[in-house]
């Protein structure tokens, strides 16, 4: 069974708690794009943890993970990551965690030019979370990075990198001005964050098919969701990296396999990190009070997130550009607190009523069509759908139909066991 697990509307849709919920049925987990520009926050039996490199499913005892060469990999970020695991008493060994010798190497270059270019846009900036993901993505398809496996003959790339920040400088030191970059101090942090790493570096595309061949079910978890995907999402305020089920087998490292399922998250509200348009934005104090309710604060940034009602329009796009088979509902309790509850169902743009997903200055200029549905009380204690009251299920019912797919799990906690399945 080859299942990916991904976002619906704009990330932070809560696909960590699913993926180590469900984890307990694969073998293993796979990260196949992205680096450490988003977060998964998990609470279950072990504790707490934010992940932001690490597939969820090493939380789990048993379940081997892969860092697949769709990734971007900043490596200092990955040594403090897995340390703060094992303080946490998670076991992380080359056994349990795999990482593609294709993967792409984040620098520290690749950061300050994030920094640097965010810095010159000012009012214009695109929200970025100033970690390299957009400069390293870049210069990945410059071809000129270095990858995973280059941390095997560290010694023998001395020239490579060298040729490489001479390149770089051109934009550092003459472009913003800023100090140029040196080729000994770039070596010197590939040693003390890269080399730890050289037992965890192989060919996982072997791997995998490896594994899959001998009958092991693979997870494979998406970082963001589908509208900040490259191609398909409120471009330019975009992740770097294609964050839709599709990529899934490319960026694992497989890409001659095809899912069997696609399951689609997608929160009960909606939600937003960064820059760019969100049409079902809430303001003022009905923003507060749902992003207290939610906890609505970035688990990689700590930025606090937009926050709105449920967006039929992006969530229905997000359905379809997923290939979505079934539908994980988080945070349902976060609207035990309204007595109304508020349904983005359409837009409105130019005086017209839309219900397709537009894009460029269409989606810039689009406002919200807001319809309510009646309150449903605290759901949290309910474990089965006979527990949840009849305006719950009326609720989601709703949003199944909306959306145009069915709605198998439904979240109401942050613990593990704090969810119901449906069907």
């Amino acid at each position: 069974m080859l299942t990916a697990i991904v976002g619906i509307n704009w990330g932070d849709e809560g696909k960590g708690r699913m993926v180590d919920l469900l984890s307990e049925r694969y073998d293993v987990v796979v990260r196949y794009q992205g680096g450490n520009n988003a977060g998964h926050t998990v609470v279950n039996d072990k504790g707490k943890f934010i992940l932001n490199l690490m597939p969820s499913g090493i939380l789990r005892d048993g379940t081997v993970n892969v860092l697949g060469p769709g990734m971007v990999i900043d490596l200092e970020h990955l040594c403090g990551e897995v340390r703060r695991l094992r303080e946490g008493g998670i076991l992380v060994t080359p056994e349990n965690l795999k990482i593609s010798d294709k993967a792409t190497i984040c620098l520290p270059y690749h950061k300050l030019l994030d920094c640097l270019e965010e810095d010159r846009l000012a009012g214009k900036k695109f929200g970025s979370t100033r970690r390299g993901i957009a400069p390293v993505y870049a210069d990945k398809y410059m071809k000129k990075t270095l990858r995973m496996g280059d941390l095997l003959d560290l010694a023998g790339q001395a020239e490579h990198l060298s040729d490489i920040v001479e390149w770089k400088n051109l934009m550092v030191e003459r472009g913003y001005g800023h100090e140029p970059i040196l080729a000994a101090e770039v070596m010197a942090w590939l040693r003390e964050f890269g080399l730890p790493w050289r037992e965890y570096i192989c060919d996982t595309t072997a791997f995998l098919n490896g594994a899959i061949d001998s009958g092991k079910s693979v997870l494979f978890e998406a970082q963001l969701g589908a509208l900040r995907d490259i191609d398909f999402g409120i471009f330019p305020y975009t992740s770097s990296s294609s964050t839709i089920a599709a990529y899934a087998p490319v960026g694992a490292g497989i890409p001659g396999r095809r899912l069997d399922a696609s399951i689609g998250i997608m929160k009960a509200y909606s939600s937003c990190v960064g820059e760019g348009p969100f049409t079902c934005e809430f303001f003022g104090q009905e923003a507060e009070r749902l992003r207290e309710a939610g906890g609505e604060y970035g688990a990689a940034t700590g930025r606090p997130r937009r926050v709105g009602g449920f967006d039929v329009v992006a969530s229905r796009y997000g359905v379809m550009m997923q290939g979505a088979t079934e539908i994980a509902l988080t945070k349902l309790d976060v609207l035990s607190y309204l007595d109304k509850i508020p349904v983005c169902t359409a837009y409105e743009v130019d005086g017209q009523r839309i219900e397709e997903f537009p894009t460029g200055g269409r989606l810039e200029r689009a406002k919200p069509v807001y319809e309510y549905l009646p309150g449903f009380g605290d759901v949290s204690r309910c474990r089965k759908k006979e527990d949840l009251p009849q305006a719950a299920l009326e609720y989601i019912a709703y949003l199944e139909k909306a959306a145009g797919c069915p709605i198998k799990y439904v979240s109401v906690g942050a613990e593990r066991d704090a969810y119901i399945e449906m069907f």
